[in-house]
C-alpha cells in the first residue's frame, strides 16, 4: 500500500495536523492492498490522532482506535460494553453480522458479554487453558506437530496451510476441550468462514448461511454426544471442558443459546486465529531470512524462541482488530464524541506498531524486551486461551524450522510472497495458501 490515500468523492476529508496528505472520513478499511499491508495506513492514522471514523466492506461505519496508549485505555474502559444489545439502529441495519436465528443462538458467547455474566461464563473455561495444564500437554502438542510434518513431502516443498497450519490448531483444540475423535473427523474447516460474514445482498450470502446451518447442526451433535457421555456410568461430567459446559447448562448456569455459543466460540475462535497466526509468523520469517536462520540455528538458546514468538505476535498479529464495543450514551473518546450505540473497535496491529511504545516498531527484533504487545488484547476480555496459543506457536515454528531444511519461499513462479492472497476477513490477517520450498524433510 502506498502513502497516498485519496478520499472518495463527496467525503469530508479533514486536514491532518501532522503534515501528511489528508485522510478521508470515513477511512476505507478494505481492498487487497489494505489487507496485504495495512501498516502504512495505520501509521498515518496514528500520526493524525487516536480515533478515526472508518468504513468496512459492508458499508458499516465505526470508530477505530489506533495508538498504543489509547488502545490500552480503550480495552480497559468500563464505559464500553460488548453486548450487541447496546448497538444502535444504524449499526444493526448495516453490520454484516449473522442472520437470525443464528445470531441469537450463536452470538452470546464470551466475546459479546459484559459483567457479571461475562465473569461467570469465563470462569467455566479458564481451568482448561490454565498455564499449568498447558505445560502438562506440551509432549502431546509436540507429537501432533511432528505427525503433521511426517505427512509432508520428503523434498521439494508444500503448502504449509493445507499441510500444517489448517490442521494443527484444531487437533490440539480437540484434545484440550474433549472433542471425540469421530466428531473431530467430521468437522468441516469451511465452517470457520462464518467469522467472515457477508451482507444480505452479497451473492455469497446463501453459501454463508449454509455454513451456519451446517455448523449449528454439528454443535447440536457435539452437545448431544457430551450429554450422553456424562450419563455413562463411571464417567464424570467434569472430565473435559465440553462435558463441564454441558453440565453447567443442565445445572441452570447457562442457557441453551449460551452453551451453543460457547461451543461455537471454542470450535471457531479457538483454532482459526492460531492457524492464521502460524501463517503470518512464517511469512514474516520468510521475508526476513537472516532472522529465520538465526532462530533456526538458535532454537536451543535460552529464551530465544519465547522472545521470537512474542515479537512475531507484535510485528503482525493475526487478530488485527477487536470485535465491537459500544457506549451506552454519547461519550468522549480521546477528544472525539462517539454517539451511543456506534461501534468502537481497537486496532491491535496499529497499537503494536506504535513508535512511542516500541522503538523502531516496524523492525523485526527477535531480542526485543520488554514487549508488552496487545496481540491477545487486554483487560477483562484478554484471550483466555493465550497460554495454549503461545505453546502451539512455539512448537509449530520450532518444528517447521528444525525439520524442513532450507525452508524458503516457493520456487515456482506465481507462488512467491508477493503473490499471496490475504483472506478478506474484517478482523483477521492470514492467508489460505502458503507455498514454500525446502531441500528435505528431516
Amino acid at each position: 500500500m502506498t502513502d497516498t490515500l485519496p478520499g472518495p468523492a463527496g467525503t469530508d476529508t479533514p486536514h491532518c495536523p501532522y503534515g501528511h496528505d489528508r485522510l478521508p472520513s470515513p477511512v476505507p478499511l478494505h481492498g487487497p492492498a489494505y489487507k496485504s499491508d495495512p501498516y502504512p495506513l495505520y501509521r498515518r492514522m496514528r500520526e493524525a490522532g487516536p480515533v478515526h471514523r472508518v468504513e468496512f466492506p459492508s458499508g458499516i461505519h465505526a470508530w477505530l482506535v489506533t495508538g498504543y496508549r489509547a488502545a490500552h485505555a480503550t480495552l480497559n474502559d468500563p464505559r464500553l460494553g460488548k453486548n450487541h444489545a447496546l448497538g444502535n439502529d444504524t449499526w444493526r441495519r448495516l453490520a454484516s453480522i449473522m442472520p437470525e436465528p443464528q445470531h441469537s443462538q450463536l452470538q452470546v458467547h464470551l466475546l459479546h458479554q459484559d459483567p457479571p455474566k461475562h465473569t461467570s461464563m469465563r470462569r467455566l473455561v479458564l481451568d482448561a487453558f490454565a498455564p499449568r495444564r498447558v505445560d502438562c500437554l506440551l509432549p502431546r502438542l509436540q507429537e501432533l506437530a511432528d505427525a503433521l510434518v511426517d505427512e509432508l513431502p520428503e523434498t521439494g516443498g508444500a503448502d504449509l496451510v493445507a499441510g500444517f497450519a489448517a490442521h494443527y490448531p484444531f487437533r490440539v483444540l480437540a484434545e484440550v476441550i474433549g472433542l471425540p475423535a469421530e466428531l473431530a473427523a467430521r468437522f468441516d474447516r469451511d465452517w470457520g468462514k462464518v467469522v467472515q460474514p457477508v451482507g444480505p445482498q452479497d451473492p455469497g450470502r446463501p453459501a454463508y448461511e449454509g455454513r451456519l446451518r451446517g455448523l449449528q447442526t454439528y454443535i447440536a451433535d457435539v452437545v448431544a454426544r457430551k450429554r450422553a457421555d456424562c450419563l455413562t456410568p463411571g464417567r464424570a461430567a467434569s472430565e473435559d471442558l465440553l462435558g463441564r459446559l454441558v453440565a453447567a447448562h443442565d445445572a441452570g448456569e447457562l442457557s441453551r443459546e449460551e452453551l451453543d455459543s460457547m461451543v461455537f466460540q471454542l470450535l471457531v475462535a479457538g483454532q482459526e486465529p492460531v492457524t492464521n497466526q502460524i501463517t503470518t509468523m512464517l511469512i514474516t520469517l520468510l521475508r526476513h531470512p537472516e532472522q529465520l536462520d538465526r532462530l533456526r540455528d538458535g532454537i536451543g538458546e535460552p529464551g530465544l524462541l519465547a522472545r521470537a514468538v512474542e515479537e512475531l505476535l507484535r510485528h503482525d498479529a493475526a487478530f488485527e482488530l477487536t470485535t465491537w464495543r459500544f457506549f451506552a450514551e454519547d461519550s468522549d473518546l480521546f477528544g472525539t464524541t462517539v454517539p451511543a450505540g456506534d461501534s468502537v473497535i481497537v486496532s491491535l496491529c496499529a497499537a503494536n506498531r506504535d513508535e512511542e511504545q516500541f522503538p523502531a516498531a516496524d523492525r523485526l527484533d527477535l531480542d526485543r524486551s520488554p514487549n508488552a504487545h496487545l496481540a491477545f488484547g487486554h483487560g477483562i476480555h484478554y484471550c483466555p486461551g493465550a497460554a495454549l496459543a503461545r505453546a502451539e506457536l512455539r512448537i509449530a515454528i520450532a518444528t517447521l524450522l528444525a525439520r524442513l531444511d532450507g525452508l524458503r519461499p516457493a520456487d515456482a513462479p506465481g507462488d512467491g510472497l508477493d503473490d499471496l492472497t490475504w483472506i478478506p476477513a474484517v478482523l483477521a490477517r492470514g492467508v489460505n495458501r502458503l507455498p514454500v520450498s525446502y531441500d528435505r524433510r528431516r
